[in-house]
């Protein structure tokens, strides 16, 4: 039997995923920061009618599309989104593979007369999607490459015995190698496959290297290429069925306690630590009550966890008694084997870990945040705030230049009063109602603004800061725009006070 493979290429996935959680009209993407700048990671069918593509700066796609919607992208969720959708694709195919970050990859040998040929299993599978309001791009052929290739390239089904007339008008970056080889192919006049198929090996292997060859081959099906699922992690999940009913909240909690042992104990077999936990107490009335928690951060200690359910469990209404309970771990990640006691670094990021835990379970993971270092001279980027439970620590890195002020706010206007000197800070202004006067001040620090962002607060130009001590006690960071109109640069602003 000849080996059929299907590839299923959603271009769409991680916006329309986002779009199906909150809808918005007009055109969308998601951003996803590189480096000092953003760029569009995902977009809808609307964005790209207008000229936007994956990869581009949000600067410039702003000035292409000034309406664009655009939302932080979340790779995690993306990449929860595929493995639900390769779950799903088991019913079309016994063995389903990631094939990158936006596609799948099933071997359907087989399987294809159960949906009356494969032109009816293809027209199945995007009906489905299409309910499900997914877009996505398939093909069937031979070989993962060419199924690959075709499916990026408007999809269809290449017959058995024709790999060669199927790909061979398709361009050499459909073959999954990197960009500047294929530019440097097409600078050689060699554009398709086809063109390379032509060529002799020898001097395109020396000038290019054994992938390319390597790549052509499996889709033409010289060279095999397996097909490797990921292994199905297994459910960690405890169960307990009680003689007599319960509820007391000491019984609760006992019964709690062995769950969590069991279930830390599979946890440390598989080298796992529970991101969320969610305990069911079933009653004997058939209702069932949930408490769920969420962890910072991985972890598989049973006493630390149990003391995040206490605040739930004493809210639990036990009714006629609770007869069973079931213990869930149904977020987990990678948690290798770590030293325990005896550290009291390890001893204080427990102890930070629990104290996010438990702010998070009352506040939100999303409102517990942290700040963190940003390469950027501009006072408002020199930080970026994330949410603690999902980001780790960083070191500031070693400051060089002058004091920087302790607290920083958006600019605040500043009001001379009496004269004042040219290039130099008022000696009298009123700030927040206020009095004050200028004992000394430090500067000027001149900060130019970043010309590769389009900022609106910036486009004043250069901004001279001066460190201001007043006779009244607070310690001012000042700065005015010397590039401003005439109305303006009689205006100063303050943007930061010292300790």
């Amino acid at each position: 039997m000849v080996r059929r493979l299907l590839c299923i290429w959603f271009a769409r996935l991680a916006s329309e995923t986002s779009l199906r959680r909150r809808p918005v009209e007009g055109a969308f993407a998601l951003i996803l920061r590189s480096g000092n700048a953003d760029h569009l990671h995902c977009l809808n069918a609307e964005a790209e009618s207008r000229g936007l593509h994956r990869g581009m700066a949000l600067a410039d796609a702003r000035a292409i599309c000034p309406g664009l919607i655009t939302r932080p992208a979340d790779l995690r969720r993306e990449a929860a989104a595929l493995a639900a959708l390769r779950r799903w694709a088991g019913r079309y195919a016994p063995m389903v593979a990631r094939d990158g970050t936006d596609g799948l990859v099933a071997d359907i040998t087989g399987v294809p007369h159960l949906f009356g040929g494969e032109a009816e299993l293809r027209a199945d599978l995007h009906a489905r999607l299409a309910r499900a309001g997914l877009s996505a791009a398939s093909a069937i052929a031979e070989t993962r490459g060419a199924a690959h290739a075709l499916a990026r390239h408007g999809g269809g089904i290449i017959p058995e015995g024709a790999l060669a007339d199927g790909v061979g008008a398709l361009p050499v970056s459909a073959l999954r190698i990197d960009a500047a080889t294929a530019l440097a192919l097409g600078r050689m006049g060699l554009a398709r496959i086809a063109d390379l198929i032509s060529q002799p090996r020898a001097p395109l292997a020396r000038r290019f290297g054994s992938g390319l060859m390597l790549r052509l081959d499996q889709a033409l099906g010289h060279q095999p290429e397996p097909i490797s699922p990921e292994a199905e992690l297994p459910r960690f999940s405890i169960r307990m069925t009680l003689p007599e009913p319960i509820g007391l909240h000491a019984d609760v909690t006992a019964g709690l306690t062995r769950l969590l042992e069991r279930l830390c104990a599979m946890l440390t077999q598989h080298e796992r630590g529970a991101r969320r936990l969610r305990l069911e107490l079933h009653r004997v009335d058939h209702e069932k009550a949930e408490v769920e928690i969420g962890l910072a951060r991985a972890m598989r200690d049973a006493n630390r966890i149990a003391a995040l359910f206490a605040k739930g469990i004493d809210e639990v209404d036990a009714g006629f008694g609770i007869e069973a309970m079931r213990l869930t771990a149904h977020v987990t990640e990678p948690l290798a084997p770590e030293q325990i006691g005896g550290s009291r670094t390890i001893a204080r990021e427990d102890a930070l870990a629990d104290l996010f835990s438990s702010l998070g379970n009352r506040l939100g993971f999303d409102r517990v945040l942290r700040l963190l270092p940003a390469e950027s001279d501009i006072p408002e980027r020199s930080f970026i705030i994330a949410p603690a439970a999902h980001s780790a620590p960083e070191t500031p890195p070693p400051h060089r230049g002058p004091e920087r002020p302790i607290i920083i706010f958006p600019p605040e206007p500043v009001t001379p009063r009496g004269g004042n000197r040219r290039g130099h800070p008022p000696s009298a202004f009123r700030w927040r109602r206020m009095g004050f006067t200028t004992l000394r001040a430090t500067g000027p620090e001149r900060i130019a603004p970043e010309w590769w962002f389009d900022d609106p607060a910036w486009r004043t130009g250069l901004r001279d800061y001066w460190r201001v001590e007043t006779r009244e006690g607070p310690r001012l960071w000042l700065f005015h725009t010397p590039q401003a109109t005439a109305w303006a640069a009689q205006h100063w602003f303050a943007q930061g006070e010292f300790a």
